[in-house]
């Protein structure tokens, strides 16, 4: 499967996935929130972003990979303290107004939500991640070389250890 030249592509499945992925991102960031912090009352995506970018300094620019493809994007890359990622406000016209921006479910904002949720998770399990606990391996996804800190053999198999700091 080539994804080259299939960026704007849209369907109903696109638009489930855009969806169910943006919902645990927003899970995800909040958990990451009350993990820095247990009295966090962060629940919107402008909300999470202070709190994320101080505690996770590579956040916003971190680059994930899907070798497969020979991709590489970072899906946080436009995120800032007074605007979501592009793919956010589209997932949110899509999930509010789906008949008036349906085309917006695109195939490049499902990779970058997805792509966002990984990156999302590793930092929530940031020291299963240090620490080359975190199984099974991605198939899907990968992380830049910046952040990936070699494999090692443990008591379940061989296991990626990511540097997030």
């Amino acid at each position: 499967m080539d994804l080259s030249g299939n960026d704007g592509t849209y369907s109903l499945e696109t638009a489930r996935l855009l969806l169910g992925a943006s919902a645990e991102v927003d899970v995800v960031l909040k958990l990451l929130c009350k993990r820095f912090d247990r009295a966090s009352k962060a629940k919107t995506i402008g909300a999470y972003y202070p709190e994320v970018t101080a505690n996770c300094p590579n956040f916003v620019a971190f680059e994930v990979q899907l070798p497969r493809y020979g991709a590489r994007h970072q899906p946080w890359i436009s995120w800032t303290a007074d605007q979501p990622p592009i793919w956010w406000s589209d997932h949110n016209k899509v999930k509010h107004q789906r008949d008036m921006y349906f085309e917006r479910a695109t195939l490049k904002n499902c990779l970058n939500a997805v792509g966002a949720l990984f990156v999302a998770v590793l930092h929530l399990y940031e020291k299963e991640a240090g620490a080359g606990e975190l199984l099974q391996l991605p198939r899907l996804f990968n992380v830049g070389d910046r952040f990936f800190g070699g494999t090692q053999m443990g008591r379940y198999g061989q296991s990626f250890v990511y540097k997030l700091r």
